[in-house]
């Protein structure tokens, strides 16, 4: 049982002052909830090491895919495809940050990778910002919180220069490259979210600018702002597998850009080896024993399943069939054109109301925040934001 503490929500006015628009949902209900979970340090821990522990496993898929050339498998525009090779042979070419979906970890029920977020997350403002500013609001210690995500992105930053090297060695390293950041016009989550990584990065000593998609400059020279200004590094915050199936000039000249070593662009393309769901089938047969995979094939499984599209989001597109072969519950959506996996059932966490729970945990370099979605069978864009905090 998921076991919950009341606190004082955060005034819509604050909440619009620090940049957080997207408070109240659809239906006028509110997207972060007045509640927090409580997590002890030892599910705490267990969600670190489970993360970890699956990152690893995630780099040996990847590397499985590229040599056996399991792109189609995956759902990979073939545009990318060698795009994605280049970003994986050299080091420079670094993850900043990801997202785990887990179900499990509270009250005793074992750990599950339901999937993973690992090229343009959402949720990286509420676990780093809001969580710590809902405790600091109650007037509760901001040290009970498994939460370092800010300071995790930043040294993630920092090793763009220094790669596995101390990041102390930064200021020593650092030659004045900047890094440009970009989201889509018109969409104020990814702007705040985009904006907030600026600040990260600003604060980990890098020169910074911001400009929105639709006005940077691109050719086989390198990546530019509208006024001209070149820079080493360029943060998209944009599905590599859109600019593979939609983008597909966008496409070419990134690729030219990379192979000439005029940039280097951020998350990595390899990030979406990660980010596809058929990635599940790859991993449950490279690690048919561990601990924290549910069964996954390209095919419905025997026994209860989960289907979902290769690349959609927010549960979008997504079914639920129970053992019988019965559908249980299923959201539409504009996904239909990729590829299903199904994935083995597994409940999540509840409450005394019956709400169920699914874990989110931050991945920079290592595990380093922890925040929960809340709603019904499947976690859609209605679910709601719980923070927690250790008890």
């Amino acid at each position: 049982m998921v076991k919950l503490q009341d606190v004082t929500p955060l005034d819509d006015t604050d909440l619009e002052q620090i940049g957080f628009s997207w408070h109240t949902d659809e239906d006028g209900s509110k997207y972060v909830a007045d509640q927090l979970v409580e997590v002890s340090q030892a599910e705490a821990e267990a969600y670190y090491k489970a993360t970890n522990t699956l990152y690893d496993m995630y780099v040996e898929a990847a590397e499985h895919v590229i040599e056996n050339d399991l792109f189609f498998e995956l759902g990979i525009p073939f545009n990318i495809v060698e795009t994605i090779k280049k970003s994986w042979e050299n080091d420079v070419h670094w993850h900043i940050y990801g997202r785990f979906d887990l179900a499990g970890g509270i009250d005793g029920a074992p750990i599950k990778l339901i999937e993973f977020n690992a090229d343009t997350p959402t949720g990286l403002f509420e676990t780093a910002v809001l969580q710590w500013a809902l405790l600091k609001a109650n007037g509760m210690d901001d040290a009970k919180q498994f939460n370092d995500v800010y300071k995790a992105i930043e040294a993630n930053f920092k090793r763009l220069i220094t790669l596995f090297d101390n990041t102390d060695l930064f200021e020593e390293r650092y030659d004045g490259w900047k890094i440009l950041f970009s989201s889509v016009e018109g969409l104020d989550e990814e702007e705040v979210t985009t904006r907030l990584l600026q600040q990260i990065a600003t604060d980990a000593g890098f020169t910074t600018g911001f400009e929105f998609l639709q006005n940077v400059q691109f050719d086989e020279n390198g990546i530019a702002d509208a006024n001209g200004m070149e820079y080493e590094y360029w943060f998209k915050l944009y599905p590599w597998e859109d600019i593979g199936s939609d983008e597909g000039e966008l496409a070419v000249v990134l690729n030219e850009i990379m192979q000439n070593q005029k940039a280097v662009i951020l998350n990595p393309a390899y990030t979406v080896l990660f980010q596809s769901k058929g990635m599940l089938k790859i991993l449950s047969e490279l690690f048919p024993d561990s601990p924290y995979l549910l069964k996954c094939s390209d095919t419905p499984l025997e026994g209860a399943y989960v289907e979902k599209r290769h690349f959609g989001r927010e549960g979008a597109n997504t079914k639920i069939v129970d053992a019988s072969g019965s559908t249980v519950a299923h959201t539409d959506g504009p996904y239909e054109n990729y590829r299903p996996v199904y994935q083995e059932y597994v409940d999540f966490p509840k409450d005394s109301q019956g709400n169920k729970y699914q874990a989110g945990v931050f991945f920079a370099y290592e595990a380093c925040g922890l925040g929960f979605r809340r709603g019904g069978e499947i976690m859609d864009n209605m679910s709601k934001f719980v923070g927690h905090v250790l008890t």
